[in-house]
Formats: structure tokens, C-alpha cells, sequence
């Protein structure tokens, strides 16, 4: 490791500080000025445990944004075996951390916010569709805020559930609200109860318009599901009709992409929902650029999948994924 250095994106407080101001300070405090959680108490005249927690926004909220000006030698080579077994174009493999979960949400969403805002900050896409998804979420918490006024964020896929907490929406919705770019949602719900109602609603004022604005888009972020798990992809209360998840890995799919499924070859997979799916279909979208950002070990038949199927271009993952789909051995490099 060469060095590091942190960034705080903060704005001078006034004289009424709101909760963001002092998160703000108290992250650039702790991280810029390294001072300790009992010193920016002190400070700023709050509890021990009051600074904890405003220190803990900041980074939840992505107004910490660290650089590690380090080049892991393992993890560049298992993104080039993965560009050339698979054809990408594109690849990041991220350093493995600790993480109690199934899913490296921390690893992921560290790598997969640096390219988010990358591609924000560029202009060699004008409009950019963007799924949904746990992994895709926490991704764009992580994202600091920029200003991306000449970029258009198009959601690819409905979401609508009857818990709005757990509205994938939030995906774009966050997005706007830390890129301040144009951000358009798809206000439907993941499957239409039927091909006639899905018919009825793509000719909705709303949603035509989303549809024709993703119809312009010429790269797709998108989430990778397994089939049948709630903790890393698409499960029995996300499927609204009488095909079930297990009738899915019956018939052989093991991923999801889309809301759209795909056998371990990478082929798809035809089901009860191909007509009924408010997004378009996986094979119109193989002439454009698709990046996944997806990983953990229970989702690695679904990402390989993916991969054997051609429409990605691109892949974020984490080290442990990428030895799992290239098969090569070794310790995490984080160890």
C-alpha cells in the first residue's frame, strides 16, 4: 500500500447546524483532522455516543469517500482472467473485507459507487438505465454527491411492492438525490397480473415514457438474483402469479436478470412472467453495454450464468466470487 487520503464532501455550518451539518463536521473532524470520538464530543459540545452516531451517518450516507492508492496484484489478475474467459470489456474485483452477511454488501458497494460516479461524471452516456436491487442499493448510498447535470437516469424495471419500505425505488430515487441528474422512474409493479394488463399499462402515459427513454439508453447497471433465496435474489413474495421460485429452479433457472431468467448455460429460461414483466426484454438490450454489480458465494451459479450468457459487458465483483468463477485458489488478499 502506497498511501491513503480521505475526502469529506461537507458544507460550512451555520449558525443553526442541523443533524447533516454536525455528521459532516464530525466525519471531517475524525477523518481529516484525526481527532478521536471523545475529542469532537468535546468539540462539539455533544455525548461520546452522539458522535459515534453522527460519524456513522456520515459514512452511511456517503459523504466519506476514502482512497487507498494501492494496486493488489492478485485481484487485477483475476479481473483479466474473468474479461477473458467471459469476453468482458470491463472488470473490477474488489479486495475482500470481513463481512457477517451472505452478501459483501461493504465491498461491493464501495467499488460499485466509485464507478457510479465515474460514469455520472463522464459524458459518454447520455442516458443511463438502472435497475434495482439490494446490492445496486447500497451502491448508491455509498456514492458521494456530485452534480451530473447532463446525464439521465432511467430506471429499467417496475418495483412497486405493497411495503414501501422496501421499495426497490429507493435505488432511483437516491441516485437523484446524490447526482441531482434528471432521474425517471418506472411506475409499475415488477410483473403485471397479466399480458393484457401489462399491454394496457405500457401504452399509460408514464411508463410509455419511461419505456421510450430506455429505448435511448446505452448502458444498463443492473443486479444479479438466484432464484429462490430472500437473501440474494428473487423469492416466492417477489413472483405474484402460480409459478413459485422452486417451480422455477425446477424448470432450471438459477438466475435472474431483469425480472427475466436464465439456466446455468446462460440461456433463457421461458416462464409464466416473460409476458408479463415490466421491463424490456434481456435479448433487445445485446447491442448496448451492460455492467453487473453483484457477489457472495451463494450467488455465484447465477452470476456465472449471467456471464455465460452474453449480455454482460461488464462486471464489478468481490475477490472471493471472482476465485469461485475462475476456480483459482488462494487466500483473500484482505487476510
Amino acid at each position: 500500500m502506497q498511501g491513503s487520503k480521505s475526502e469529506i464532501a461537507s458544507k460550512a455550518p451555520s449558525s443553526s447546524q442541523s443533524d447533516n451539518d454536525l455528521a459532516a463536521r464530525a466525519a471531517w473532524l475524525h477523518f481529516v483532522g484525526g481527532m478521536t470520538q471523545a475529542e469532537i464530543a468535546k468539540r462539539l459540545n455533544v455525548p461520546n455516543t452522539r458522535a459515534h452516531r453522527y460519524i456513522a451517518r456520515a459514512q452511511n450516507e456517503g459523504l466519506v469517500r476514502i482512497f487507498v492508492d494501492v494496486e493488489e496484484t492478485a485481484c487485477v489478475q483475476l479481473e483479466t482472467e474473468l474479461m477473458q474467459r467471459f469476453g468482458l470489456g470491463f472488470c473490477r474485483v474488489a479486495m475482500e473485507i470481513p463481512e457477517p452477511g451472505p452478501l459483501p454488501l461493504k465491498t461491493l458497494s464501495a467499488v460499485g459507487a466509485d464507478y457510479l460516479m465515474q460514469i455520472a461524471a463522464g459524458r459518454q452516456h447520455s442516458v443511463i438505465g438502472i435497475g434495482n436491487g439490494r446490492t445496486l442499493a447500497a451502491s448508491v448510498n455509498a456514492m458521494g454527491r456530485q452534480a451530473s447535470p447532463e446525464v439521465r437516469f432511467v430506471s429499467v424495471l417496475g418495483g412497486l411492492t405493497r411495503s414501501f419500505a422496501a421499495n426497490p425505488y429507493d435505488v432511483i430515487h437516491r441516485i437523484a438525490q446524490k447526482t441531482s441528474a434528471d432521474a425517471f422512474l418506472m411506475p409499475a409493479p415488477l410483473y403485471a397480473n397479466s399480458a393484457e394488463d401489462k399491454t394496457v399499462m405500457m401504452q399509460q402515459f408514464g411508463i410509455a415514457a419511461t419505456m421510450d427513454l430506455i429505448a435511448e439508453a446505452t448502458l444498463f447497471i443492473v443486479g444479479i438474483g438466484d432464484i429462490g433465496t430472500s437473501r440474494g435474489g428473487i423469492s416466492d413474495s417477489s413472483l405474484n402469479g402460480p409459478t413459485t421460485a422452486e417451480d422455477l429452479r425446477n424448470s432450471g433457472a438459477v438466475a435472474e436478470v431483469l425480472g427475466q431468467f436464465l439456466d446455468a448455460d446462460g440461456q433463457m429460461v421461458a416462464s409464466p412472467y416473460d409476458d408479463r414483466v415490466m421491463a424490456p426484454a434481456l435479448n433487445s438490450l445485446r447491442d448496448r453495454e451492460m455492467v453487473a454489480i453483484a457477489g457472495g458465494t451463494i450467488k455465484v451459479p447465477a452470476i456465472r450464468a449471467a456471464l455465460l450468457s452474453g449480455l454482460l459487458t461488464g462486471l464489478i465483483t468481490d475477490e472471493g466470487t471472482a476465485r469461485a468463477l475462475t476456480g483459482t485458489p488462494g487466500e483473500p488478499s484482505g487476510v
